[in-house]
């Protein structure tokens, strides 16, 4: 279970959560704008926008679970499990396997309408990146300074859905995480106002009694509404700090810990890392389950017109700053 969320302020950011009961071996990964991305069942890309963000690399291909490209265009999926179906080959459309729909956008488009224009001919593909790795079920959003699209490929076809709140889930579709916002119209950041009964003497009596109701479960629904509330609701300075600051306080509000979400098997869902990226910069941000210190990795500090992959495995031991210690 994963959230993803697009945040402005003075620049453009771009996050998620990635919860699950095991890591395959995060990396932040820097793909150079001339590494050659080899596709099933489309040519080769051998020049394209150079991306960074959070990938598990087989066979020295970038599987990214979220990035962001050179202009500030930004993509990240989520699993959608029991409601992604991939279609049959289409001699008519750009057929891309599940596990290259994030290369093949954001290593060609710089905007959200391109991305979207791109789509609009694509036939999503169930291709296998090995045996052992079949395709996951997911939903996709995609994301730029001005505007936000989910999209997702169900039983009659790709659909592109306008994102007005710059935030997804898992489970259920786009459209029914939409409408449930209509349960929450009453929820407020400010003080309630008493319209229980007419004469009837009720009073606030602690702070934050506006957002009673607010959902406080694990469901994906449920950080859907709360995530939507926080974002929205969120107030923030103009520096890169306080930006920084605020769109990990955004996403720790549907942060998981470990006995909270127990699986069938018996091991625990968990939030494994926290993504954020300055998509006007190209600076990846990113904290772990076990090390709450804020990483960054810097695209532009890399040789973007290389030809090889750039990783930095993802730290996970806690950093802790000791401020009295001796010299």
């Amino acid at each position: 279970m994963c959230t993803a969320a697009a945040y402005r302020t003075e620049d453009f950011y771009f996050g998620r959560t990635l919860d699950n009961e095991f890591s395959y071996g995060d990396e932040v990964t820097v793909t150079p704008r001339n590494y050659t991305f080899h596709f099933r069942e489309k040519e080769d890309i051998k020049t394209h926008y150079a991306i960074i963000g959070m990938a598990y690399v087989a066979e020295e291909y970038p599987l990214y679970y979220d990035a962001v490209n050179e202009k500030g265009l930004a993509m990240a999926g989520l699993n959608f499990v029991g409601n992604a179906v991939y279609g049959d080959y289409d001699q008519g459309r750009d057929n891309i396997a599940q596990f290259e729909l994030i290369p093949w956008i954001l290593g060609q488009c710089a905007t959200v309408a391109q991305a979207r224009a791109l789509i609009e001919n694509i036939n999503i593909r169930s291709t296998k990146f090995t045996d052992s790795l079949p395709p996951a079920q997911l939903h996709w959003m995609i994301a730029d300074s001005e505007a936000a699209v989910t999209v997702e490929a169900v039983a009659d076809g790709v659909k592109i859905y306008d994102n007005p709140v710059g935030v997804l889930t898992n489970n259920p579709p786009f459209m029914e995480q939409m409408f449930a916002l209509n349960n929450y119209m009453h929820l407020s950041a400010k003080p309630p106002i008493n319209t229980f009964a007419p004469g009837l003497a009720l009073h606030q009596y602690c702070l934050g009694m506006g957002a009673i109701g607010l959902p406080g479960d694990l469901s994906s629904q449920s950080r859907f509404v709360r995530a939507v509330f926080t974002k929205m609701n969120a107030v923030c300075g103009k520096s890169e700090q306080e930006s920084v600051s605020q769109f990990f306080h955004i996403l720790g509000a549907v942060d998981q810990q470990r006995g909270c979400c127990v699986l069938e098997n018996g091991n625990y869902e968990v939030t494994l890392y926290t993504s954020c990226c300055n998509a006007s910069k190209g600076i990846y941000y990113y904290t772990t389950y076990d090390n709450h210190q804020i990483t960054a990795v810097d695209l532009h500090r890399e040789n973007l017109d290389g030809e090889k992959l750039v990783r930095y495995p993802a730290v996970k031991e806690e950093q802790i700053w000791v401020q009295n210690a001796k010299s």
